[in-house]
């Protein structure tokens, strides 16, 4: 369609789940949300899946060679992992937005809009489909991704809503601004990054998927978090390995 297309269907969805909880409260059994949940991460395993199926390109194979490209693609995770591990990135998300919740909710004394404004900010933006489906939207590669987010933030926003009230509708605003910027970026990326390069960084980014989709699935919780330096690690690492060609 466009790029772009998934922060506005993602805004919408938000918008119109904010509304459907102030009006009708938070009448959806657990196991309703669950199942819901458990399906859209069984979706993401088949995005991720072909996310890397696209990325083990021909342009890829022009870059390292077609017997290196899973490698390529394994050393970036690899590398990007420890890095995330030792940087705690995972930790530090949660943590990041657990205090910005805990902050901004002790100044509200009490004030079910800015808190819910915040909270459902924090839900809504900090997580790793929201910057990998950004990219792989600026990049040209669908906004499948960022389609799944908005489903599940839908979802969120009802339960939110019923608690908070309408504040969480002005959770959209840096939703926007957040994600539009990202897609920006991912745009900016393809067209001053090669095919191959970008290839690379779309497989690892598929790998990333996967694991998001066994811990929406509720099989493992994956600290996918710590993954997310391998998009950084996977062009860089074509490149170098181009170099030794």
């Amino acid at each position: 369609m466009f790029i772009g297309l998934g922060t506005v269907v993602n805004v919408i969805t938000v918008l119109v789940g904010s509304g459907l909880g102030v009006l009708v409260g938070h009448r959806l059994p657990e196991r309703t949300r669950t199942l819901v949940t458990t399906i859209l991460g069984l979706f993401t395993l088949v995005i991720g899946g072909r996310a890397i199926a696209s990325g083990l390109s021909e342009a890829l194979s022009a870059e390292v060679g077609a017997d290196a490209r899973l490698l390529v693609v394994l050393g970036a995770l690899l590398i990007g992992g420890i890095i995330g591990s030792l940087l705690q990135l995972e930790q530090r998300l949660d943590g990041g937005a657990q205090l910005l919740h805990d902050r901004f909710a002790s100044r509200t004394e009490g004030s079910r809009f800015v808190e819910g404004a915040v909270t459902s900010t924090l839900v809504f933006c900090v997580g790793p489909l929201s910057i990998l489906g950004s990219l792989s939207d600026g990049l040209g590669h669908g906004s499948e991704q960022l389609l799944i987010k908005a489903v599940m933030d839908g979802f969120a926003a009802i339960a939110f809503a019923s608690s908070f009230g309408i504040g969480v509708m002005a959770s959209v605003i840096p939703l926007a601004l957040y994600q539009g910027l990202l897609t920006l970026l991912g745009f900016a990326l393809g067209n001053f990054l090669p095919a191959g390069h970008l290839d690379a960084l779309g497989a690892a980014g598929g790998v990333i998927l996967l694991g998001l989709g066994i811990r929406l699935a509720a099989i493992k919780q994956i600290p996918v978090g710590d993954l997310l330096p391998a998009l950084v690690v996977a062009p860089l690492l074509v490149a170098g390995v181009g170099l030794f060609r």
